[in-house]
């Protein structure tokens, strides 16, 4: 069986040694959706939410969110991010939150542009909690990225479990 690559010999896990690896122009893009009620995306769409702009906040918290990542995941290798952009799209069903992070490094955004996803979700989901709380946050995955040893990933509509 192959060494998991964040486990020492006595099992313990460790943060990976990138210092061998080349840099090189690294991408990721990320997304989510929030699901909500009609009346919900019609508040949203209208301005009618009581805490404000919900996708303003989000695309911001999103893009703040990146920049932490290594804070809030373990074993994730600081970086210094060149690109982060959040875009938000509304929907028919709620709304799509599409991230995407770029460096200049050893190790891939992956992490920071799923970390900009999320977090833009569960900043919708704490603005308009007031007009919904059954809203659901999903589809929480990598859609692209590029650079790296491990070469270019594309999500097609094959890949992934729950894949539309």
């Amino acid at each position: 069986m192959k060494r998991l690559s964040h486990m020492d010999e006595q099992g313990r896990v460790k943060m990976v040694d990138t210092s061998a690896k080349i840099v090189t122009s690294r991408r990721a893009v990320a997304s989510a959706r929030v699901l909500m009620s009609p009346e919900t995306i019609a508040a949203v769409r209208e301005h009618r939410t009581p805490k404000g702009d919900p996708l303003e906040t989000a695309r911001l918290a999103g893009i703040m969110a990146a920049k932490r990542t290594a804070d809030l995941i373990p074993l994730c290798h600081p970086l210094a991010l060149t690109h982060i952009d959040v875009h938000i799209e509304i929907q028919d069903t709620g709304v799509l939150i599409e991230a995407e992070a770029a460096t200049q490094a050893q190790t891939g955004v992956e992490m920071e542009a799923l970390t900009a996803a999320t977090v833009a979700a569960l900043t919708v989901y704490d603005m308009c909690k007031a007009v919904d709380k059954a809203m659901t946050i999903t589809d929480v995955r990598l859609e692209e990225k590029t650079g790296g040893k491990s070469g270019d990933y594309r999500r097609t509509e094959q890949s992934g479990a729950g894949s539309r």
